[in-house]
């Protein structure tokens, strides 16, 4: 028993811990950061430690704010006030995507009682999907990691079946991701994939379980949620808008900001794929051309096709 009570055991054991942990002081330098934390993050830890959480390592933010720093900072408002916390905020991967995480902090005091640093927990919001298994079938866009076009269209067409035969509501998103085109320009093809895919992380971890997403066109992914009421589409709406815009990826010594703007359609009755689309017009910010002077593979014409 003296034996398991040794401080190195107890460490070794946080050190191997798969729920992410990590220690900062009241600087809000991070001293220790574990297992876990490098597993949810992407960070590995002769990143992170030594440096302030406040230099956007990971950008936590929630639907209502982006950047929840200074005194919105979980850490620092357990630290102000001394007292454990709860929230459910979204952290910046490495990789750039968003991350839905429940996080716990609680004070770390000295021998006087007084605070000297906090600790945070924190587990991802895992989002069940299978989208990896439909690469085996052709049915996945690769550079995006999201069902391609085809199978959106198809997936679009099983809702309406529904739609029509049951009267199971369903919305449409068309989620378009800004100035891919300058990305492109600017800092090449490669870096417009990789914005991309990481939009895509973020609106699916965004969407949660029960919701459809898959690319439609270059710049463009399409959404399928059933069964919500308007208020419920906007509100994801906003959380898409918002969280994205939180999401950058960090490309050579740049930092890429990740923006999308989104709009949203109902189901009505005699509606097929075509006018679901036009009512949505996914292309309609789209000038001649575009797709061309970028080159990114995995476009499909949409409404060549639909």
């Amino acid at each position: 028993m003296p034996g398991l009570l040794n401080p190195e055991i107890f460490r070794n054991v946080l050190e191997r811990m798969q729920t992410g942990v990590y220690f900062v002081d009241t600087a809000r330098k991070i001293l220790f950061w574990n297992d876990g934390a490098e597993r949810i993050t992407g960070y590995l830890r002769h990143q992170v430690l030594g440096r302030q959480c406040r230099e956007n390592i990971l950008m936590d933010c929630d639907e209502k704010s982006c950047g929840l720093c200074g005194s919105a900072c979980p850490l620092s408002e357990t630290m102000h006030e001394g007292h454990a916390m709860e929230a459910r905020v979204y952290f910046r991967h490495k990789q750039g995507h968003q991350v839905p995480v429940h996080l716990r902090v609680v004070p770390i005091r000295d021998e006087h009682g007084s605070v000297i640093g906090a600790a945070e927990s924190f587990e991802e919001q895992v989002i069940d999907s299978h989208d990896s298994d439909l690469a085996a079938y052709g049915c996945l866009d690769i550079p995006t990691g999201v069902p391609n076009h085809a199978f959106t269209q198809s997936h679009l067409r099983e809702s309406l079946a529904t739609y029509c035969e049951y009267h199971v509501p369903f919305s449409v998103l068309g989620i378009h991701v800004d100035k891919l085109d300058h990305i492109v320009a600017t800092h090449g093809r490669q870096a417009a994939e990789y914005v991309l895919r990481a939009a895509a992380g973020t609106i699916k971890n965004v969407l949660g379980p029960g919701s459809f997403m898959g690319r439609w066109t270059e710049n463009e992914f399409l959404a399928i949620m059933m069964a919500c009421d308007e208020p419920q589409v906007e509100r994801t709406v906003e959380s898409i808008e918002k969280i994205v815009s939180c999401s950058s990826v960090r490309w050579w010594d740049d930092r890429i900001p990740i923006h999308a703007s989104v709009e949203h359609t109902t189901a009505q009755p005699g509606d097929t794929m075509e006018s679901l689309i036009r009512r949505l017009d996914l292309l309609g910010s789209k000038t001649p051309g575009e797709d061309e002077a970028s080159g990114i593979p995995g476009l499909e014409r949409a409404r060549d096709q639909a």
